[in-house]
């Protein structure tokens, strides 16, 4: 008897000369809707599968596989004689491989006003249904799922291959659940479900890396299936090494931040993933000037991120640092030259347009995770208290907002000290507020004099602000919501500092 493949996919890439493979190899085939059309057009010999079941398809071709014909051939326990007695009791004929993938949901989903019906009718029933019936019965049945199996299989048609069918089966059941997970979070986002019973997340791999934080732990690097705007994960790598683990947290912090700025050139120099400099200027060669002058020294080996096209004249100064990674959302003709010429500088071309993407961020702690929505938390100056006897200069608030926009980003304790649109001091990480001022004060030097200072979350004790006063602050934004905020403020008084308070904290742990 000949034994029997079914061929049923959506993605036709090589999908004739897998056939022709199996017809070579003395199987028969049977297929069903396009993929019976192709096969045909091919000039191939194959089977309806309305010819196997003795039912037309119905309801729009909502049904078509579902039925005892075809699972009953899938599913059959070649070994057991009763499963083989039922067989020819009802004249049903074994399948021996299955190759199917299925309706492009995912791809349905991301076209542009895409209709609520357009989505349903994009969901598979029969695709997913007979690739776990095969997927359940690897001991006797292939299962293909991706067309860059498709050889492989080949390859293996005279050889009991039991590992590989189990190998292909595992893929199966990982393609299914990403599929369920892809309609599950669609649903989840249409029902306006923001706390569900179950997280059913799905991740694509991007890469396998060289090694993780550190050369004893393994590391792999997965995306979303649905990312909107800029993203590490679907950036594309003009020059370079290939990421690692450090390089890629380290450029996802430098785009975060970034992507803050929109209305003037603004560069961003990371490091261990805590921005050392950021610059804002009327040419993104200024801006970029004005983050390296904020700390020269933290901005080697470091990682840039950039919010203007890379010019000749920026790209000049890159190269003369010793850099990582260089982010930026396009890289002129000459500018790409040059800094290609440093064969191991990864280039990184991506959005870094702000954006209200609300992706899910994910921490994993031991036996289990964390999940919380990104923050998108921005103020504006109108929504700016003025606590102090002081208000603002239309200077100073400008600058105050541009130090927000940074500290929120800055691992807590943080302190962000400001001034003429650039980071002059940065604190970050400490275990006490007083530790991350000193810090940044101490990087700042005599450029505090005059600046203005951010923090990440409110004053529980006066003594930043009289530190923040010897240091010659002249402004300050905070969250406010401490019982002693009247203390800082006194303190405020006392120095003549102006205060702000936003409403709203930046813990960054």
């Amino acid at each position: 008897m000949k034994k029997r493949a079914l061929l049923s996919v959506s993605d036709k890439t090589g999908l004739i000369d897998f056939a022709k493979g199996l017809i070579e190899a003395g199987f028969e085939l049977i297929s069903t809707g396009g993929t019976l059309s192709t096969l045909q057009e091919a000039g191939l010999e194959v089977l309806p599968v309305s010819a196997v079941t003795n039912f037309e398809e119905i309801l729009d071709g909502r049904v078509k596989t579902l039925h005892p014909m075809i699972h009953g051939g899938l599913l059959a326990r070649r070994h057991l004689p009763e499963h083989q007695k039922q067989l020819e009791q009802f004249n049903i004929t074994p399948i021996d491989l299955v190759a199917v993938n299925l309706y492009p949901f995912k791809e349905t989903i991301a076209k542009p006003d895409i209709t609520e019906q357009d989505a349903i009718e994009n969901i598979d029933i029969g695709g997913p249904t007979m690739l776990r019936a095969a997927a359940k019965n690897f001991e006797s049945v292939t299962v293909v799922v991706d067309p860059a199996d498709y050889q492989q299989v080949l390859d293996n048609l005279g050889a009991d291959s039991l590992e590989l069918r189990k190998k292909l089966a595992a893929k199966v059941f990982r393609h299914t659940a990403h599929y369920d997970a892809l309609i599950a979070e669609y649903f989840t986002q249409l029902t306006d479900e923001i706390d569900p019973e179950v997280l059913t997340l799905t991740y694509e791999k991007v890469d396998t890396l060289r090694y993780g934080e550190n050369p004893h732990q393994s590391a792999s690097f997965y995306k979303e299936a649905e990312i909107q705007g800029g993203s590490i994960a679907h950036a594309k790598q003009l020059n370079g090494k290939a990421l690692s683990y450090n390089n890629i947290q380290d450029a996802n912090a430098a785009l975060e931040i970034v992507m803050e700025f929109s209305e003037q050139p603004a560069a961003v120099a990371v490091k261990h993933m805590n921005p050392c400099g950021v610059g804002i200027g009327a040419t993104i060669e200024e801006a970029f000037q004005k983050a390296y002058d904020a700390d020269p020294i933290s901005i080697f080996g470091g990682i840039i991120a950039l919010n203007r096209e890379v010019d000749l004249a920026t790209a000049k100064k890159l190269k003369d640092i010793f850099l990582e990674i260089i982010i930026a959302p396009s890289f002129a003709e000459e500018a790409l030259a040059l800094l290609s010429e440093k064969p191991n500088l990864r280039l990184l071309e991506t959005s870094v347009e702000p954006d209200e993407f609300d992706s899910k961020k994910v921490v994993s702690v031991r036996g289990g995770l964390l999940v919380q929505n990104r923050d998108l938390g921005r103020v504006e100056a109108d929504d700016l208290e003025v606590v102090t006897d002081n208000a603002p200069t239309a200077e100073q608030l400008e600058e105050l907002l541009f130090a927000w926009k940074v500290v929120k980003h800055v691992k807590s304790n943080a302190i962000v000290v400001a001034k003429d649109n650039q980071t002059v001091g940065v604190g970050a990480g400490q275990m006490n507020r007083v530790g991350a001022a000193k810090i940044a004060f101490e990087q700042a030097g005599d450029k505090a004099i005059g600046a203005v200072l951010a923090s990440d979350a409110f004053f529980p004790m006066p003594d930043t602000v009289e530190n923040a006063a010897k240091a010659g602050i002249k402004a300050i934004i905070q969250p406010g919501g401490s019982k002693r905020d009247q203390d800082s403020i006194d303190m405020c008084n006392k120095y003549g500092i102006a205060m702000v308070m936003t409403g709203m904290r930046h813990f960054k742990h």
